[in-house]
């Protein structure tokens, strides 16, 4: 059978201080699908309508640049969710879905428990952060901008763009893919 390697970034509300009603809702979803030759199959990118704190924040619209009518058109996270998995296929493949670092699974998981959405798919999650410090044998310091120009890549697209930030953590993920160890 067939090994997908899901790499998703994730893009939620965002405030300078603590969240309104004390909660970070996904706004974008980005995310490359790799096979297990290492090709890239094909990209992922929605915006998803927050419910909670449905107006963007000043800051948060910087730091994105996600706008506000992006969002106020974008469909709800269980719809985004399931066109999610249909694009990603975790229903008959083997996958593995990855993200630099906690938070994006932990933003998944929120949010679907929000929404009243499984989570088990998020049994197969790697985080590559953790597995890029052990390659290196430390704890490597630095953002993904700053770790993909360290490996040697330019950084692509914008900062703070699931899109972007997934495309460019394939990279890195290419790059060792003989490398990483998913159990």
């Amino acid at each position: 059978m067939a090994v997908n390697y899901i790499i998703y970034d994730l893009e939620a509300t965002c405030w300078l201080g603590r969240p309104p009603k004390g909660y970070n809702e996904i706004i974008e979803i980005g995310a490359v699908r790799i096979n297990e030759y290492g090709e890239v199959i094909s990209r992922f990118e929605n915006f998803v309508k927050p419910t909670i704190n449905p107006i963007l924040s000043g800051f948060c619209k910087k730091l994105t640049s996600i706008t506000q009518a992006q969002v106020n058109t974008a469909r709800s996270f269980p719809k985004v969710l399931q066109d999610f998995f249909d694009w990603a296929d975790v229903y008959d493949e083997d996958y593995y879905i990855c993200s630099w670092g906690q938070n994006d699974k932990k933003l998944f998981a929120d949010d679907c428990r929000l929404h009243k959405q499984e989570i088990e798919w998020l049994d197969n999650y790697v985080n590559l952060k953790g597995e890029y410090d052990r390659l290196k044998g430390d704890i490597v310091k630095g953002n993904l901008k700053k770790i993909v120009n360290r490996e040697g890549f330019e950084f692509t697209g914008k900062p703070h763009r699931a899109i972007s930030d997934a495309e460019n953590l394939a990279k890195i993920f290419l790059k060792y893919f003989d490398e990483w160890i998913f159990l």
